[in-house]
């Protein structure tokens, strides 16, 4: 069984923003696929279910993520190997994808938090670029909306995203899903 983690936070307030950008990509996997999330209290989560794997919204906030991510892995016994994180990036051009198979969390919580849960960092990920605040503290900055101006090219990504989930799914070696992708 495979498990795609989309890193957000919970409720209305946040629910566009650019640190939930996880959970957008989520939903819209799981829109395309006609899956529904639901509450799971033993997972500290929103939970869909496909025929080759689970999609996860964490409700811990973003900064204590691993906990969800920990309880499902253990239940089901996922292997770590079968793990894909989608997370915003502050390093990269809004809408700009980059995925690793390994590495630190680059001060991103909620990454910090699963690769301690979780007791490794050799987690697949898809870091979705948000840009960088010119004049803004990054931490208000990540809880703003996009900007207008930029919705074509997030909703592009968002697509491309779902793509990358779907050979995720199906086995495809991830060496080539990044050679296809990065």
């Amino acid at each position: 069984m495979k498990l795609i983690v989309g890193l957000g936070n919970p409720g209305r307030k946040y629910s566009r923003t650019r640190h939930n950008i996880g959970f957008l990509c989520l939903e819209a996997f799981a829109n395309q696929h006609k899956v529904k999330f639901k509450k799971d209290k033993k997972f500290i989560g929103e939970i869909a279910k496909t025929t080759q794997g689970y999609l996860l919204k964490p409700t811990t906030f973003m900064n204590n993520s691993g906990d969800s991510v920990l309880a499902l892995v253990n239940y089901y016994d996922i292997d770590h190997k079968d793990i894909l994180i989608i997370h915003d990036d502050l390093d990269l051009p809004t809408g700009k994808l980059r995925l690793r198979y390994q590495g630190g969390p680059g001060g991103h919580k909620g990454l910090s938090s699963i690769f301690s849960a979780l007791g490794t960092s050799q987690i697949k990920r898809i870091k979705f670029g948000i840009g960088k605040p010119e004049a803004m503290d990054p931490k208000a900055y990540v809880l703003k909306n996009f900007h207008k101006a930029d919705g074509d090219v997030v909703i592009e990504s968002i697509t491309e995203t779902q793509e990358i989930i779907k050979a995720f799914l199906k086995d495809q070696p991830f060496v080539d899903i990044m050679n296809q992708y990065n």
